[in-house]
């Protein structure tokens, strides 16, 4: 019977997440190269709901300034125990209106502003702790049944309304490619939201809205979401490839 394999220690775990940031960093950089873009426009966020906040650790120490959860009770969990000066925590799972109160005062970042009741909460909890929000639409781009977001023609109005409420800002626009289909429908998702974004933006916007972020594309498609204009990336299982413990 052959001898299992240990878990790595450590120190071995902590080169290989290490190991693991260079190479996404270097992949997300030849994305951009490829598609004509400066690489230090896009942003990577680190999925972490993958691993425990030791090992979100390990990512952190090894660069990562951007984090992701898609679970509100990780989020705070997790920002608890990792106080680091320069992070930044995102929000890109679906939140609940009665976990509103405790995720904003730990989140950079909200991706998934998925109803106008939703909008209206968060800026109401906004309003009475004295904050402007951050936070992006999100799109049902693909039309599957499962995912939450707005239609794509459901969000000018959408938008319209969440005008009205200064203390959320509008940063722009979030969506995931379709869960069957290949790389080139992954891609053409991803180029219909760009172009949503694009004839939202030519009918003009209102003051607390802009739509200069789409934040698309993960570990398995995440060069066809920067070819298609990417500004942010959720990349998370590529992170911790090799990590005993990771799911």
């Amino acid at each position: 019977m052959p001898p299992q394999e240990a878990s790595p220690s450590p120190e071995t775990a902590a080169d290989r997440v290490a190991e693991n940031w260079r190479r996404v960093v270097d992949a997300v950089g030849d994305a951009a190269i490829a598609a004509g873009r400066d690489p230090s426009s896009i942003t990577i966020v680190g999925v972490s709901k993958y691993v425990d906040a030791a090992t979100t650790r390990l990512l952190v120490a090894a660069g990562c300034r951007d984090l992701g959860e898609s679970r509100p009770q990780s989020l705070w969990s997790k920002a608890a125990e990792i106080r680091e000066p320069h992070l930044r925590w995102h929000l890109i799972g679906h939140l609940q209106r009665n976990k509103v109160r405790r995720t904003l005062p730990v989140v950079t970042l909200i991706h998934s502003i998925d109803s106008v009741r939703l909008a209206d909460a968060v800026h109401a909890e906004a309003e009475a702790s004295g904050r402007v929000v951050r936070g992006l639409v999100e799109v049902n781009i693909s039309g599957d049944e499962a995912k939450h977001g707005f239609a794509p023609e459901a969000v000018l109005e959408a938008l319209e309304q969440i005008s009205r409420l200064p203390h959320l800002q509008i940063q722009g626009l979030m969506a995931m490619a379709a869960e069957r289909g290949d790389l080139a429908a992954a891609q053409r998702n991803f180029e219909d939201l760009r172009l949503l974004r694009d004839r939202l933006a030519e009918r003009g916007l209102p003051q607390n809205i802009s739509l200069g972020e789409l934040s698309m594309g993960m570990s398995g498609d995440f060069a066809e979401a920067i070819a298609a204009g990417a500004t942010i990336v959720r990349i998370g299982s590529r992170l911790f490839e090799g990590i005993d413990g990771s799911r």
